[in-house]
């Protein structure tokens, strides 16, 4: 098998799995997910529903939940892969008998929005303008599920309750998505990002959803000069890390597009590309398994794709 014929089935196949979780609506978690699945505080009233840090949890889970429990009810950010509903809510039910009061879907994808329907269509759902269009284009908000579709969307900034449960939704531009939103809990010094910041490892770009891999350093980089007072952060995929680690995916992000966009204008192959992972060295920890796709993306986007 030629190197090239290997790269081109990894990227097929990380696309297709990607896709799959994105799209398709399980019957419900297994019981190995389930029992990997954990809520942990965060903060005083603040939980974030996991799993375990294996593969159990990304391809039977979905992203992290976060749970705020508010004066008026439970505030969730993102809701896991279809079937995952009853589950959240038997983590929740461990921390609080309030009711579910928002839905708050950091974006599109269906390892994030999966369990929407669970909660009802009387449940408020916010997120962003863009995501909402991307939503509207899934299978699992068609036809009369369309009715489960957010309600409530904006634009830059929103800023939901006040004082102890304020929470400020930014969105500072393309990367992930077309409409990744970041959400602080500005009393806790908290910020939820989703997918942007998910993993220690090459990013998945979604060019079907308006992702960007030239735009996502700069979008990061808005989210440090602009947001103030956060010292921890909910990853879509990871443990909870310090504010640092943000500002390093950013350095990893700029770093990877730089390297790709050089390599393109030389007129090197993804094939190159990938086969030099020399400048990866600066980031002990990160991996290369996403690589392959995501240099193919940023290639894809600068050829016009």
């Amino acid at each position: 098998m030629t190197r090239a014929f290997a790269l081109g089935l990894i990227v097929a196949i990380g696309g297709l799995s990607i896709a799959v979780a994105a799209t398709q609506a399980p019957s419900g978690p297994s019981q190995a997910a389930l029992a990997a699945t954990k809520i942990e505080k965060v903060k005083d009233n603040l939980y974030v529903i996991t799993g375990s840090s294996t593969a159990v949890r990304e391809a039977f889970s979905g992203g992290n939940v976060g749970v705020f429990v508010t004066d008026a009810g439970v505030v969730i950010v993102d809701t896991k892969l279809a079937g995952w509903g009853p589950a959240i809510m038997e983590r929740i039910r461990t921390v609080t008998d309030k009711p579910v009061v928002t839905i708050i879907n950091t974006h599109t994808h269906g390892d994030h929005t999966g369990s929407n329907e669970f909660f009802g269509a009387s449940v408020e759902s916010v997120v962003h303008a863009n995501t909402k269009t991307n939503m509207a284009r899934m299978d699992a908000f068609k036809g009369e599920k369309a009715q489960y579709l957010p309600k409530r969307t904006y634009a830059d900034k929103l800023t939901l309750g006040s004082g102890k449960d304020q929470i400020d939704l930014y969105h500072f531009g393309a990367g992930h998505t077309s409409g990744d939103t970041f959400i602080v809990y500005t009393a806790l010094r908290t910020m939820h990002t989703g997918d942007m910041f998910p993993w220690r490892d090459a990013p998945f770009i979604d060019r079907s959803n308006g992702g960007s891999g030239r735009a996502w350093p700069e979008t990061i980089q808005k989210v440090l000069d602009n947001v103030k007072n956060v010292d921890s952060v909910i990853g879509g995929h990871q443990p909870v890390s310090p504010w640092a680690d943000l500002q390093q995916f950013q350095r990893f992000l700029a770093d990877l597009h730089a390297t790709t966009a050089a390599a393109h204008k030389a007129g090197k192959t993804v094939d190159q590309v990938v086969a030099d992972t020399a400048w990866m060295s600066k980031y002990p920890g990160y991996q290369a398994t996403r690589l392959p796709a995501a240099v193919q993306a940023i290639y894809d986007e600068l050829n016009g794709k």
